[in-house]
């Protein structure tokens, strides 16, 4: 019933911002915790940031210093904004819900999952 939805360009410049958003059908995303996280070619998951129910953001330390994540609840969306980006960044980017705020888990924490959606950096 839950459902969420990846939308963004498929391809970004070296240096330009990455802009994705996450469409959340079935439920409030003024409950528990919503997440975006990549898996680059070759490479496992890796998490990015949380945005809360109130609001709270949180931010891998790796990453912190060019992302940036926000909502718009009138629309039950959140947006994953991440700077100065470098082919490093090229990745399928997926958003996902958790329930629970924790430092430490696993991939099974995050109950639902959007399809993901390719983004490539490239000039």
């Amino acid at each position: 019933q839950l459902q969420l939805q990846e939308s963004g360009p498929g391809l970004v410049k070296p240096s330009q911002i990455l802009s994705l958003t996450c469409t959340v059908s079935g439920g409030s995303i003024n409950y528990y915790y919503w997440s975006w996280i990549r898996k680059p070619p070759g490479k496992g998951l890796e998490w990015m940031g949380a945005i809360g129910y109130s609001g709270n953001t949180y931010y891998s330390p790796s990453l912190k210093s060019r992302t940036s994540i926000s909502r718009d609840t009138s629309k039950n969306q959140f947006t994953l904004h991440l700077s100065s980006v470098t082919p490093e960044d090229t990745a399928v980017y997926y958003c996902a819900r958790r329930k629970l705020l924790g430092a430490w888990g696993t991939w099974g924490d995050y109950d639902y999952w959007g399809q993901g959606t390719q983004v490539t950096v490239s000039s």
